[in-house]
């Protein structure tokens, strides 16, 4: 049995992990529920130059759940996604650059799929600068409001779409583009996701359009006062990458942003999807 160490990071989110022997990933090491939980606690874990192999990290994520293979067929490894800008390796690194703003993964999908339950990033290549991945709790966003706050805003919904993220990066898109992204389809969530556990947070991110039944502008200006407020750097762990580290992240309860770094960089990270199993309600 692994002997898990677990150090936070900081007050509200992120813990390191040591201790976690990669190659007893795949026999009845009961390390996955001690993960999970961890996960629940910290929102984001740490593995420090784990040297995780595709394989590995494939096989490690199947104790956690269900495993995202609609992007199989980018890496030889099915269940493994590379995260690069370098249009060799992904074709669709376009839409990559979207990644550079705060989000939550899996808040427009092409069907009714629930977001992703958690995401393991492990690094190739680093950039020379920049590329940190930076991490929010969106619990303690919610935590942080006011009771009156809390009441009013546990009411409102707020409609998600992929071409608001992506107006973000491209603010004048082709009719190509344009069309291209209006093909998703846009999705409602209320504002605040009361979780299965009981426990709340605040949807919010790139994604977010406008707010139902309130003036475009003045929504679009709650929103953005929100996600200021949810990522003051207090409130923000900034994971600065070296070969062979993973990262796990609690998806429905934390939101994510690469840092800025060179396009031509050979930055590259692989990507495993554990899917979610919890509507935003």
């Amino acid at each position: 049995m692994s002997l898990l160490t677990i150090t936070k990071l900081s007050a509200c989110v992120g813990a390191e992990v040591t201790g976690l022997d990669p190659a007893r990933l795949g026999g009845n090491d009961p390390v996955a529920e001690t993960i999970l939980q961890a996960l629940e606690d910290n929102g984001v874990l740490v593995f420090r130059e784990l040297g995780l192999q595709p394989e590995a990290q494939v096989q490690f994520c199947r104790r956690l759940g269900a495993i995202d293979h609609s992007s199989d067929g980018h890496h030889p490894v099915a269940g493994i996604y590379p995260v690069t800008l370098d249009t060799a390796k992904n074709a669709s690194a376009a839409y990559l650059k979207a990644t550079f703003d705060w989000h939550i993964d899996g808040c427009t999908p092409t069907g009714d799929d629930y977001p992703q339950k958690a995401t393991v990033l492990s690094a190739v290549q680093v950039a020379d600068r920049g590329g940190e991945t930076e991490f929010a709790s969106a619990y303690a966003a919610y935590e942080a409001l006011t009771d009156d706050e809390k009441h009013r805003f546990g009411v409102l919904r707020v409609v998600h779409s992929l071409e608001a993220s992506q107006r973000r990066v491209t603010p004048d898109p082709t009719a190509e583009q344009l069309a291209r992204w209006r093909s998703r389809r846009t999705h409602e969530h209320p504002l605040v996701w009361t979780h299965r556990s009981g426990r709340k947070s605040l949807v919010l991110g790139a994604s977010a359009d406008y707010v139902v039944g309130m003036d475009l502008d003045e929504g679009r200006a709650l929103l953005a006062e929100l996600l200021d407020r949810a990522t003051i750097p207090d409130n923000v762990y900034s994971h600065s990458w070296s070969i062979g580290d993973t990262v796990i992240w609690d998806n429905r309860g934390v939101l994510h942003r690469a840092a800025p770094y060179d396009p031509d960089s050979q930055r590259e990270m692989l990507r495993t999807t554990v899917l979610g199993d919890e509507p935003i309600q």
